[in-house]
C-alpha cells in the first residue's frame, strides 16, 4: 500500500470512494462534476500553479496488487479565504439576581469563523474492506493519517501556524443527526442531507445568511442533541484517537450541522512533524527486515510525493537501507532522501 497525489485519471475511483463514504462526510460528496473539479484543483496544487493560501493537497491510498483506490485523505492549505468557514463555539453566560441571591450559568453556542486562515487535514476515508482488526488493515488507517504530517513537515513553508480537523458527529441507527433535529432544521428550510450536500459543494453562504447571529442557549435543545455535542460518529473514533496522539485537542468548537468536534494544534507542535527526520537512501538486496514495520517513509518531491511503510529504521550513519521492492514502491534510488517517522 502506498500514498500518492491524486491523478487526473482517478475520477472513477474517487467517485466510488464518495459513494461508500455515506451521510455526514461533507468533504466528499457523490457529485461527479464536483469531484472532477476537486481533482483538477489538487493537481494544480501539487504542480504549484495556484496560490499557497488556496491549495488543496488531495492524496489517495493505492493497493499495488489490484491498482484500486483503498482510501483518501487531504490537506486544505488555508480555510475560509474564499468561502466562509463556520463553527459553533461553546461558551457560557452567567446570570444572577442580587435581590433573590440566585446565580446560574448557561451553556451557549456562538456562530464563529475563528479558524479562518488555518490549515485543515480532512477527507480521510478508508474503504470498509481495508479496515478491520488485522494488523495490516490497522496500518492502512495510520498510513492515511500520518502521511499528511510528513508532507506538511517536508513543505512546512507552505502552511500557516495552526491546523485543524473536523470530525464527523453522531448519527443514530437511521442515519439521523439528533443535533440537527434539535437545532439546524429550525433555521434551514431543507433536510440534513441537502444542507450537507450544499456545504460539500462549497455553497456555504446560506449558513451565515440563515443562522441566528445571537448566542443559542443549549437549554432549549433536546437531551439527545446535548449528548452529541463534541462527540464523534462510531466510524470516526479511530481517526480521532490518531489525531489526539499527535497532539490535536478539542478547544470547544463544533460542527454547526451534526455537533461533531473540531480538534486543533499548532503545526510545529504536532508530534509527527516534530519527530520526523531526513535520511539518505541506500538500496540493497541485503536490507535487514524487522518483524513489525514501525517506520513510515515519504519522498521529498511535491509532485511525486509518495509514502509507505518500510521494514526498518535508519542505521548509525543516518542512512536508510531499502530493499529493491521498497525503493521501487517509493520511486527512489541510492543517494535520494526520504523523510522518516517512527510510529
Amino acid at each position: 500500500m502506498r500514498i500518492r497525489p491524486i491523478a487526473r485519471d482517478d475520477l472513477d475511483g474517487l467517485q466510488a470512494l464518495a459513494q461508500q463514504a455515506g451521510v455526514g462526510f461533507t468533504s466528499l460528496p457523490d457529485n461527479r462534476e464536483f469531484l472532477a473539479g476537486k481533482i483538477e484543483a489538487a493537481a494544480r496544487a501539487f504542480e504549484e500553479r495556484t496560490p499557497v493560501d488556496d491549495r488543496l493537497y488531495f492524496f489517495v491510498l493505492e493497493d499495488e496488487q489490484s491498482g484500486e483506490l483503498a482510501g483518501c485523505c487531504a490537506i486544505e492549505g488555508q480555510v475560509g479565504r474564499e468561502v466562509p468557514f463556520y463553527h459553533y463555539r461553546l461558551g457560557t453566560l452567567a446570570h444572577s439576581s442580587v435581590q433573590l441571591d440566585l446565580h446560574r450559568t448557561i451553556d451557549t453556542l456562538f456562530l464563529s469563523s475563528d479558524h479562518t486562515g488555518d490549515a485543515e487535514v480532512c477527507s480521510l476515508f478508508l474503504r470498509p474492506e481495508y479496515r478491520g482488526e488485522a494488523n495490516k488493515h490497522l496500518r492502512n488507517g495510520a498510513l492515511l493519517s500520518k502521511a499528511r504530517w510528513l508532507f506538511m513537515a517536508q513543505f512546512r513553508d507552505r502552511f500557516p501556524q495552526k491546523v485543524l480537523a473536523e470530525m464527523r458527529g453522531v448519527f443514530d441507527e437511521n442515519n439521523i443527526s439528533p443535533f440537527w433535529e434539535s437545532l439546524g432544521k429550525h433555521f434551514f428550510p431543507m433536510d440534513f442531507n441537502e444542507a450537507d450536500r450544499l456545504t460539500g459543494l462549497g455553497q456555504k453562504s446560506f449558513i451565515g445568511e440563515l443562522m441566528p447571529k445571537f448566542p443559542i442557549y443549549t437549554t432549549f435543545m433536546s437531551e439527545e442533541a446535548l449528548a452529541c455535542i463534541g462527540q464523534v460518529h462510531r466510524h470516526t473514533r479511530p481517526a480521532l484517537e490518531m489525531l489526539k496522539k499527535e497532539g490535536l485537542r478539542w478547544e470547544g468548537y463544533i460542527d454547526i450541522f451534526d455537533g461533531g468536534p473540531t480538534v486543533e494544534a499548532y503545526i510545529d507542535d504536532v508530534r509527527a512533524i516534530r519527530n520526523s527526520q531526513l535520511c539518505q537512501v541506500e538500496v540493497s538486496q541485503n536490507a535487514p527486515e524487522e518483524s513489525v514495520s514501525r517506520w513510515l517513509a515519504a519522498t521529498t518531491e511535491m509532485l511525486n510525493f509518495t509514502a509507505s511503510w518500510i521494514g526498518r529504521g535508519p542505521n548509525e550513519e543516518n542512512t536508510i537501507v531499502l530493499n529493491p521492492q521498497e525503493a521501487d514502491r517509493l520511486g527512489v534510488t541510492t543517494g535520494d532522501y526520504l523523510r522518516l517517522l517512527e510510529t
